[in-house]
C-alpha cells in the first residue's frame, strides 16, 4: 500500500534507450486534454519536468500549444483537427480515452502519447501493450479499474452504510465497466448502490438530487474527467450531505474530500513528457510500451472526517500513504 518510487512502479519502465539523435529547431507539441487548464495546474509541472529530462525545455527547445475541452467531450474532435492542422511533431492526448480517441481518429501519422483510464488494448487505441503497433503509446493509469477497490474502502471507513451512491460520467467511454464492477462489489459487501449519471453540469445537480432523495449513506465519485473538472462543486455536495466519499485522485482529499485511491496522476505526467522528449530525439512510438502503475497511494483527509463525525478505523489509517490534518 505504501507508495514506493513511481517509476519503479511502472511495469517495462526501468530501460530506457540512453542514445540521443540530433533535434530538429523548436518542435512543436500538441496538448489536447478533455480537462481544463485550472485544474490541470500539477500535471503540466510534471509534463515538462518529464520533457526537460528528455532534453527539451519547455519555450526553450519546444515550444508547446494547448487544447482544453474543459469536460465537454463533444468538443475534443474539432480540438484534435485544430492541432492536427499545425503538424506538431508529438501530440499529447492527456484527460482519458476521450482524448485518446479524438487524437486517434485525428491522425495515423503524428506520435500520439496518451494517459488513459482503462485498457487501451480493449478500447482500440493499441495492439498490445509491450507492442503498441501504429502511432500511439501512452501510459494506463488504471483509474477505471479499480472501482471496486475503492468500493471496498469506503465500506471499511463507513461499514454502517447500507446504501451507496454511485457518480458515474455515462458519456465516458469505460462507465459500463464501472458500473458492472461496482455492482458486482456491492453484492459481495453486503450493500445496495445507487446509480446517479451525469456528464454535464446540469445532470450533476439532478444527480445530487437523486442522491439526497434516496438518502445514500455515502459516495463513491467514478473516475471520470469530466468529473475532474467538476471537483470543487463535488466535494462541496459531499460537506453539505455530511455523508464519507471517495474519489480517485489526491486532488479531490486536498479540496476537502474524506478519502482518494489511486496513482499518483503528476509522476504519470512525468512519463508522459519523457515519451514525448524520446520521440523528439527520434524513437517511434511503437518501439515504446504503454506502461502500468504497479503502486497506488490512499489520502484521507482527517479534517473533513472530524467535521463529519467519522472515526477513522485505525487499520485504515495504517494503510494510508497520506494522511491530511
Amino acid at each position: 500500500m505504501k507508495r514506493r518510487d513511481f517509476m519503479k512502479g511502472f511495469v517495462g519502465a526501468a530501460v530506457w534507450p540512453s542514445f540521443r539523435r540530433e533535434k530538429r529547431s523548436r518542435p512543436l507539441i500538441g496538448f489536447l486534454s478533455s480537462r481544463s487548464r485550472g485544474d490541470s495546474t500539477r500535471i503540466l509541472t510534471a509534463f515538462r519536468q518529464g520533457l526537460a529530462e528528455a532534453g527539451y525545455i519547455a519555450g526553450h527547445d519546444v515550444s508547446i500549444e494547448y487544447r482544453w475541452a474543459g469536460g465537454d467531450y463533444e468538443r475534443l474532435p474539432a480540438l484534435a483537427a485544430d492541432i492536427v492542422d499545425r503538424s506538431p511533431s508529438v501530440l499529447i492526448a492527456a484527460g482519458g480515452e476521450p482524448s485518446a480517441l479524438a487524437a486517434k481518429a485525428a491522425s495515423d501519422s503524428i506520435p500520439i502519447v496518451f494517459s488513459v483510464g482503462g485498457d487501451p488494448v480493449r478500447t482500440g487505441l493499441v495492439n498490445s501493450l509491450n507492442r503498441p503497433g501504429g502511432n500511439m503509446t501512452g501510459i494506463s493509469l488504471l483509474a477505471t479499474e479499480l472501482e471496486a477497490k475503492r468500493l471496498g474502502l469506503l465500506h471499511e471507513m463507513a461499514p454502517r452504510a447500507k446504501v451507496i451512491g454511485v457518480l458515474v460520467d455515462d458519456d465516458f467511454q469505460e462507465s459500463q465497466t464501472q458500473t458492472r464492477e461496482i455492482e458486482l462489489a456491492a453484492r459481495g459487501l453486503g450493500c445496495s448502490v445507487v446509480i446517479a449519471c451525469a456528464s454535464s453540469d446540469l445532470e450533476l445537480t439532478e444527480a445530487f438530487e437523486r442522491l439526497r432523495i434516496a438518502g445514500v449513506d455515502a459516495l463513491l465519485v467514478c473516475a471520470a474527467p469530466f468529473f475532474d473538472t467538476r471537483r470543487r462543486s463535488i466535494v462541496a455536495h459531499e460537506a453539505q450531505q455530511n455523508i464519507p466519499a471517495i474519489y480517485q485522485f489526491r486532488d479531490y482529499a486536498a479540496e476537502g474530500g474524506l478519502m482518494s485511491y489511486g496513482i499518483c496522476p503528476p509522476e504519470g505526467y512525468r512519463q508522459i513528457g519523457l515519451y514525448a522528449g524520446f520521440i523528439l530525439n527520434g524513437i517511434s512510438p511503437s518501439e515504446l510500451p504503454v506502461v502500468r502503475p504497479a503502486t497506488f497511494e490512499l489520502v484521507i483527509n482527517l479534517r473533513t472526517a472530524a467535521a463529519a463525525g467519522i472515526d477513522v478505523p485505525p487499520s485504515l489509517l495504517a494503510c494510508a500513504d497520506e494522511a491530511i490534518s
